[in-house]
């Protein structure tokens, strides 16, 4: 079989157009084209989606070049005086929208000024830029300059999805079948009796669209749940005097909204106040050179992302007034690409299809042959009746039935069934799946590249301990900080408060009821907090000393400095970051009176020992520095040396409860946990062993040494390599990277971080952080563990298994029905000259396979022995030789039984007179589908024994299972005159139910012979490969 779907391989990242279209072009045979590619990318309206955003980049591309020529040539230019409207002046404002929006989306440096600049416009759209807007003016607002949202297309309602099933074209042949068997059935038999087998295939086809289409319906209301919380974003304003998060969807023009790395800009604005705010307009403008954003080019745009800074902006215009709304409504309209097993079974469902037609067409020409045959002997061939229309009418509605059976468009769609269930159940358990395919994939994981803070520890950091050169001692840090206060000088205690408030990027903040609160990163407000212990006053501190300059902490500085200048005159620069390249650039060190000294090489060794000391307790080590400059400082940079130790840190984050069982689960399924951090390598090979990961022949490697291996150095490093510390952003690429290129693993990694975004990007699975993540991480996530919890990763790697398995479970199920349907009506039209079941009854033997059985199969909840198996290699056979025995054996079990029935069953059951045909027909039918119910509970499980396990838990598999057997006891017993069956006394039912519960002991035989008997094989991570196939039976 794999052999046959080389057109249907497809990448789940980062696949190319040719692929995508090389599979459409190879489904040949479709039933409903609009329902099998509902969830399937419109390349089309892709295309026409990325011409409409190139000339959107083309145009604000001209715009940034007018920017510059413009700025030059205003001193030179007269301004027009503006009058807003008479609607505009009555609301309260001085300023129409679209004359706002203009300015920033046009870069309209003759607008901005024509109005005042930023403290003008602020005030002519009635906000304070410190206080913000008032609450209960937002309607106004909304009302006069609209809302945050984009146009979107309507959802569509259910009954487009009955008219989408319709779309079938072998209903559309059966309908019209159908009504012609009543038109020619109703003078040949008369009423009502002419009528009753056309009406009951037009009853069994509008029962078929409405179970597919109330399925259909209720997967496309959890996709749309979930569009709607992947669209949650969330930003820091400024509102009635106090700082608040809200919903991008909330925001208003005058909003005062705060930027910081990582964010994406939430709407058009003008620059506030901010340090070093550099935006990466590629979104837009395709310019992959970030623009630095201040006073000087103040232009934000929404969609724009912040590469590094911070900054506060005055939003001028928000959801269809922007560039980005446009584009936004088009690029909505392509939809995302396809899974591979979407394209797999498409190609699975078309090689089986064309079979099917085959089968289809030879049932209907051996039939219509035999007919022709008998009134050619009987010397009948010139006299036709209307019954002899009926016939072939009937031939050929059977023909259409067959090929409704055999073409399995349940197939592909179930992918989608599974993907929608486990998304919302993965959404209640805290992971947000962005990308359907990455659901898919994190089942085959076989790798995680997993973050240390806030993913494996809580990311509720203290600081526990704190190491002063003036005392040199070790001081462990009570909550009310009298302890250290009192182990200081006066000098050395003020010190230490300017570079703890000065130097952060956390903030304190009023909320609504005038409490101040610290906000920003959980290392800063560690130390901010730690300053407001020792009873230091955040807001004089401030006002007293200037800041002149910020460089902000990122992942590849590892350390924040800023410049200020000192109240009695004078400038210092405060730095604080990662211990050892914060020691590094220290020549001396603070001594009791507050006064720099002499750091000695022996004095830089004992702190060095201070420092491992705290990183082996697990502790986060943080260096804190000052120094002062003189008067011939250029000020163009802070510098990064010369400085003078005040202090070294060690904050504390516990390991998350449950990780290092999370950890044990992972390496039992065969997946191997990689710590990746930029922390300390004595903290992180501490919190390493303690969560399990670092185990005996494992290595930790810092990476910078790792960044200088060769290609053949990491291929024998890299399988050791368990923990990655003082890392870059790059060698988290470069790891990644390695690890799919020369290992061949499916690598899932985490990441919080804008710099992560290429790491996320590369890797098959990109696992962003919903608390400490940053939007731009997010964006190139696949997945948001909305907890930062490491647990929450391995669920979702369970849950991914159970996808793949649950589909092989339904393929298995739909194939072996396929085949016994397929070869007992084909053999007996060939023998008997009629087919045992009618259309009415392979419509509901297609609905028991394809909807139904999808429903019960594919939305089986995981256990736990998914994760006692090794994950599914890359590129694996998705059918596999153990599918195919049990397809295989339960078909030649139930041929054999429905063949002795179909040609001897009457001797065999001891049935005569006028209704045996009947009677046995009927009988055979319910065999059938007896067979199918047992068949599908034994579908189960693949390799085990024990099906029954979970199974009367799952509600939905056992509603399934009741409701197929009580409509079909309805079908046998009162619908006899639509469906073709007569009423079955209860020796006969007892015996239908018997044949088709054999086909478990027949299971459990299959699963004893051995097919995929692999000797356990040592994994390259250093552990033995779990048993799997029969083996597990």
């Amino acid at each position: 079989m794999e052999g046959l779907l080389k057109e249907f391989h497809l990448p789940a990242k980062n696949t190319s157009e040719e692929a995508l279209r090389r599979w459409r072009k190879a489904v040949t045979l479709v039933r409903n084209r609009r329902r099998r590619f509902r969830m399937i990318a419109d390349l089309d309206k892709r295309f026409e989606a990325e011409s409409k955003k190139r000339s959107i980049q083309e145009e604000l591309r001209k715009l940034r070049v007018a920017f510059y020529v413009q700025k030059a040539a205003l001193r030179f230019t007269d301004v027009a005086r503006y009058e807003p409207s008479r609607q505009i002046r009555e609301a309260g404002f001085d300023i129409d929208p679209d004359e706002l929006a203009a300015i920033v989306r046009g870069h309209d440096f003759k607008r901005l000024e024509t109005h005042g600049w930023v403290e003008e416009i602020a005030r002519k759209v009635s906000a304070s830029l410190e206080q913000g807007v008032q609450c209960s003016d937002l309607p106004r607002r909304q009302n006069v300059y609209g809302v945050n949202r984009y146009a979107e297309k309507p959802p569509r309602g259910f009954w487009t999805f009955v008219w989408e099933a319709l779309q079938d074209f072998t209903l559309i042949i059966l309908i019209i079948c159908a009504v012609v068997s009543i038109g020619v059935g109703i003078p040949t038999e008369g009423w009502p009796k002419g009528m009753y087998d056309g009406l009951g295939i037009i009853l069994s086809i509008f029962l078929v669209v409405f179970v597919t289409a109330i399925s259909d319906y209720n997967q496309s209301l959890q996709f749309r749940a979930l569009d709607e919380e992947k669209k949650k974003i969330f930003v820091q304003v400024t509102r009635d005097g106090y700082r608040q998060k809200i919903s991008i969807y909330d925001l208003v023009v005058g909003d005062i909204v705060h930027l910081s790395i990582g964010d994406v800009v939430p709407a058009d604005g003008l620059f506030i106040s901010g340090y070093n705010l550099l935006i990466d307009e590629s979104s837009l403008t395709g310019e992959s050179e970030p623009v630095y954003v201040n006073r000087e080019r103040p232009f934000l745009l929404s969609g724009t992302k912040v590469q590094d800074g911070s900054g506060k902006m005055l939003v001028t215009a928000v959801g269809m007034r922007t560039e980005w709304g446009h584009l936004m409504e088009t690029l909505s309209e392509g939809g995302d690409n396809e899974t591979p097993l979407q394209v797999k079974l498409n190609g699975v469902a078309t090689i089986i299809g064309k079979i099917g037609l085959a089968f289809a067409v030879l049932t209907f020409l051996v039939l219509a042959a035999r007919f022709l045959a008998e009134k050619a002997i009987h010397h009948q061939f010139t006299h036709w009746s209307s019954s002899d229309a009926l016939k072939l009418i009937d031939y050929f509605a059977t023909g259409v039935t067959i090929l409704v059976v055999a073409v399995p468009e349940g197939l592909p769609l179930a992918v989608t069934l599974s993907l929608a269930f486990a998304m919302k159940k993965l959404m209640n358990d805290m992971a947000l799946v962005r990308h359907l395919s990455a659901c898919e994939t994190m089942g085959s994981a076989s790798c995680i590249c997993s973050d240390k803070t806030g993913t494996l520890t809580t990311n509720h950091m203290v600081v526990d301990k704190i190491w002063i050169p003036s005392k040199d001692k070790v001081i462990v840090v009570n909550k009310s900080g009298d302890d250290l206060q009192s182990d200081m000088s006066k000098g050395v205690f003020e010190i230490l408060l300017q570079a703890i408030f000065l130097n952060t990027g956390a903030e304190v903040v009023k909320d609504k009821d005038g409490n101040n609160s610290v906000l920003g990163q959980p290392t800063e407000s560690a130390l901010l907090e730690l300053g407001l212990d020792l009873r230091g006053d955040f807001n004089a501190v401030c006002r007293d000393y200037k800041i002149m300059m910020v460089e902000p902490f990122n992942s590849v500085r590892k350390k924040m400095s800023v410049l200020s200048a000192l109240p009695e005159g004078g400038t210092r620069a405060f730095c604080k970051g990662a211990s050892e390249i914060v020691l590094r650039m220290c020549k001396k060190m603070i001594d009791s009176n507050g006064e720099p000294a002499d750091l000695s090489e022996e004095q830089a060794k004992h702190v060095t020992d201070i420092i491992d000391g705290f990183a082996s307790e697990t502790l986060r080590t943080l260096c804190l520095a000052f120094r002062d400059l003189d008067d011939g400082f250029n000020g163009n940079s802070i510098p990064d040396e010369g400085y003078t130790l005040i202090a070294v840190v060690g904050i504390k984050d516990p390991v998350r409860p449950g990780v290092k069982n999370a950890v044990q689960t992972c390496l039992a399924a065969g997946i191997t946990v990689r710590m990746v951090t930029g922390d300390n390598i004595n903290t992180a090979t501490a919190i390493a062993r303690e969560c399990g990961i670092l185990t005996e022949g494992g290595i930790a490697i810092e990476g910078a040494d790792f960044r200088t291996k060769s290609p053949e150095e990491m291929k024998q490093i890299i399988p050791k390599i368990q923990v990655m510390a003082r890392s870059l952003p790059s060698d988290k690429l470069l790891l990644v990277k390695n690890l799919k290129d020369l290992l061949g693993e499916v690598v899932a990694v985490t990441g919080d971080g804008t710099n992560d975004a290429p790491a996320l990007h590369a890797a098959d699975i990109g696992l962003a952080m919903g608390i400490a993540g940053t939007e731009v991480a997010k964006e190139n996530a696949d997945i948001i563990i909305l907890d930062d919890n490491f647990s929450t990763i391995v669920n979702v790697a369970k849950w991914g298994r159970a996808v793949y398995i649950n589909i092989q479970k339904f393929v298995q199920f739909q194939l072996t029905v396929n085949i016994v349907a397929l070869v007992i009506d084909f053999v007996s039209a060939c023998i008997t000259g009629s087919a045992p079941l009618t259309a009415v009854q392979l419509l509901w033997v297609n609905m028991i396979m394809d909807t139904l059985g999808a429903l019960a199969l594919a939305t089986e909840p995981p256990n736990d022995g998914l994760m006692e198996r090794p994950p599914v290699r890359r590129g694996a056979g998705f059918i596999t030789n153990a599918m195919w025995r049990n397809i295989i054996g339960q078909s030649i079990y139930q041929l054999a039984v429905l063949a002795v029935l179909t040609f001897d069953g009457k001797n065999l059951l001891g049935l005569s007179g006028s209704d045996a045909s009947a009677v046995l027909n009927t009988f055979i039918f319910n065999t059938f589908v007896f067979c199918q119910i047992f068949n599908e509970i034994n579908s189960r499980d693949i390799e085990r024994i024990n099906v029954f396990c979970g199974m009367f838990s799952s509600w939905i598999f056992m509603g399934i299972i009741v409701s197929t057997i009580v409509f079909q006891a309805i079908i046998v017993e009162f619908l006899g005159t639509f469906a073709g069956t007569v009423p079955l006394s209860w020796q006969l039912w007892l015996l239908s139910i018997l044949i088709g519960a054999i086909s478990m002991p027949v299971s459990v035989v299959l699963k004893c012979i051995p097919v995929e008997r692999n000797a356990a094989k040592h994994h390259h991570d250093g552990y033995d490969e779990l048993p799997s196939g029969p083996e597990l039976a």
